[in-house]
């Protein structure tokens, strides 16, 4: 089940393009967002009308066609905020005069403590052109300027790259807020042979590791020092799996099997040697 599903605080997030060149990425765009859970996509004013159904848009969206196919287009930035109570522009460059400025992870803080206190909020984020990016008078529609902390020398990314992470953190504070954390791993079943070994599990298996040990004349019985509890100190802090604990199991196992044929062989000359 997908956040939106669950929750229509996603549907409450539109992030949008000013005047877009590439269709390549507007495509991009649309995937990324919909990896996110969101759905929302607006362009303003770009370079072609049909830009949308490029082919390349499309092959860049790679399966987010519905997102792509349901882009709204707006004639100016005006129009694609006129729904919205809080917008973020997304830029790299820093502004002297103009509105606060946050990081796109405490922009994201901010936008789900919004959407949290007003159930009829939208919020916005706002991306620039390929080349230029975004125009002073367009950031100042916004409440915020919101900047990616990239590297200084080079923080120039893609449209489509920078959307991407400002949709993670979106979506990270919206699952946060929303008491969803599990949301935030990758789905899948966990084995019972990888669920944490028992205190009891790696106690036996210390003790089987131990009388390996002396069956190979490494540890000393009369003299054992600290070795043992160096150990011990090693596996528990390895938080060891129960899948883990069988096969270490398995190798003391072979270990004082390989120990015996060594000591047959030793009393008995005709015993066959250990391979």
């Amino acid at each position: 089940m997908t956040p939106t599903q669950q929750e229509p605080l996603f549907n409450h997030i539109r992030f949008i393009m000013v005047e877009p060149s590439h269709p390549g990425n507007v495509g991009a765009a649309a995937r990324a967002i919909k990896t996110m859970g969101f759905n929302q996509l607006c362009l303003v004013k770009p370079k072609s009308p049909t830009i949308i159904t490029h082919e390349n848009a499309i092959a860049m969206a790679s399966g987010a066609t519905d997102v792509l196919e349901n882009t709204v287009i707006y004639d100016s930035l005006e129009q694609a905020l006129a729904p919205v109570s809080l917008a973020f522009a997304l830029t790299a460059r820093p502004r002297y005069i103009g509105p606060p400025p946050k990081t796109i992870r405490q922009s994201a803080q901010i936008s789900a403590s919004h959407l949290q206190q007003h159930s009829t909020g939208q919020v916005a984020i706002v991306l620039g052109t390929e080349r230029t990016g975004l125009e002073n008078h367009q950031i100042n529609q916004c409440q915020y300027v919101c900047y990616i902390p990239a590297n200084s020398e080079y923080s120039s990314l893609n449209v489509a790259q920078a959307l991407q992470l400002a949709a993670w953190e979106l979506r990270h504070a919206l699952l946060e807020l929303l008491d969803l954390h599990q949301e935030l791993r990758t789905p899948g079943k966990i084995q019972d042979s990888e669920q944490p070994a028992t205190q009891e599990q790696v106690q036996a298996f210390l003790t089987h590791w131990e009388q390996a040990l002396i069956g190979v004349d490494f540890l000393d019985p009369n003299h054992p020092k600290k070795l043992l509890l160096r150990m011990q100190q090693l596996f528990t802090r390895s938080q060891l799996s129960q899948n883990e604990v069988a096969m270490l199991r398995g190798v003391c196992t072979a270990m004082l099997k390989t120990a015996r044929k060594i000591e047959a062989t030793q009393t008995d000359p005709a015993a066959p040697s250990p391979r």
